[in-house]
């Protein structure tokens, strides 16, 4: 059986041109040259421009960034905030001029010419996910003792995110939404549908609004428990991650075949699998997708040090 392949390809671009993900993140030229040099290998779709994708918003609201050693992945020094309540000291969101969003819109807008034939997007943050590189670890905390708090913190991060999203559209680029950091474990189903789902269902409407645009909500972890709530956002597209019930979150779609849902092979998988486990891997989602329509074969973040012919095999295997 065919099926479409599309890999998540973001630090494994740097690697395609022999750069570190920190001087490709940071870099006009290379981002572009790392991510035409993974399309015009892999072939995949979308185009996702980034390197350290859920770094952007929380970077431009004043976190730090460190810079890792060898090929490690960008991450913050340290929490912006100590509690939700110092998130009125936030400062105004600009996209147009706020840290690297700028240079990933025109990163993205120089990908789209040369490559006219590709779909391009440019990663935007969920409010969980915004919220917890500003707080760390006090977030989980806030979530539990003040709930209703973390609530109306993340939706005060949802104008940001349209304007941002308003911007993207503007430039004829397409928009990927990315929320892992509000799925379950890290959040029980129950505080997902109090606290995460309201902000989410509003960026998703809000986006759609003011662009035109359906939001592909892309949320990994264990995502079955809450995939109800996702699908009641108005999303255009899933993903089944790797570290969920497969089979259950594909029972619990149902007849949503409006709705596209990539399954995903675990990225450890794709970089470190033998040729018989990773077509033993695809082999099992081909047959998790029985001929429904609207599904796509896919992978978690591809790791930096993934081979290329591993996603070649896979490629070249389903096509």
């Amino acid at each position: 059986m065919k099926i479409s392949f599309s890999p998540s390809i973001y630090e494994h671009a740097a690697a395609l041109i022999g750069e570190t993900p920190w001087r490709v993140s940071r870099d006009l030229d290379l981002l572009v040259q790392a991510h035409r040099t993974a399309y015009e290998l892999y072939r995949h779709a979308p185009v996702v421009v980034g390197i350290d994708i859920y770094n952007l918003e929380a970077e431009a609201y004043g976190c730090v960034i460190q810079e890792p050693k060898g090929n490690g992945i960008p991450a913050f020094l340290q929490p912006l905030l100590a509690s939700v309540a110092s998130g009125a000291r936030l400062p105004e969101f600009e996209p147009a001029r706020a840290g690297r969003i700028p240079l990933m819109i025109e990163a993205a807008g120089r990908l789209k010419r040369l490559l006219p034939e590709a779909k391009v997007c440019v990663p935007v943050s969920g409010p969980f996910s915004i919220a917890t590189s500003l707080l760390g670890g006090n977030l989980l905390l806030e979530v539990a003792e003040r709930p209703g708090e973390v609530r109306d913190f993340l939706l005060a991060l949802v104008a940001g995110q349209i304007a941002f999203c308003r911007l993207v559209a503007d430039a004829g680029l397409s928009i990927a939404l990315f929320e892992s950091a509000a799925a379950p474990p890290l959040l029980s189903p129950a505080q997902f549908h109090e606290v995460e789902l309201p902000p989410l269902r509003a960026l998703v409407a809000g986006v759609e609004e003011t662009t035109g645009q359906r939001l592909p909500c892309i949320i990994g972890g264990n995502t079955e428990p809450i995939l109800g709530d996702i699908l009641s956002t108005g999303a255009s597209f899933v993903i089944c991650p790797a570290e969920t019930d497969k089979y259950a979150f594909m029972r619990e779609l149902g007849d949503r075949t409006e709705v596209q849902v990539r399954i995903n092979l675990h990225p450890l998988l794709v970089a470190r699998g033998s040729r018989q486990r990773l077509l033993a891997g695809v082999d099992e989602i081909i047959g998790l997708a029985a001929g429904r329509p609207n599904v796509l074969l896919g992978t978690g973040a591809v790791p930096y040090e993934t081979p290329p012919g591993n996603i070649l095999l896979i490629r070249d295997y389903v096509s």
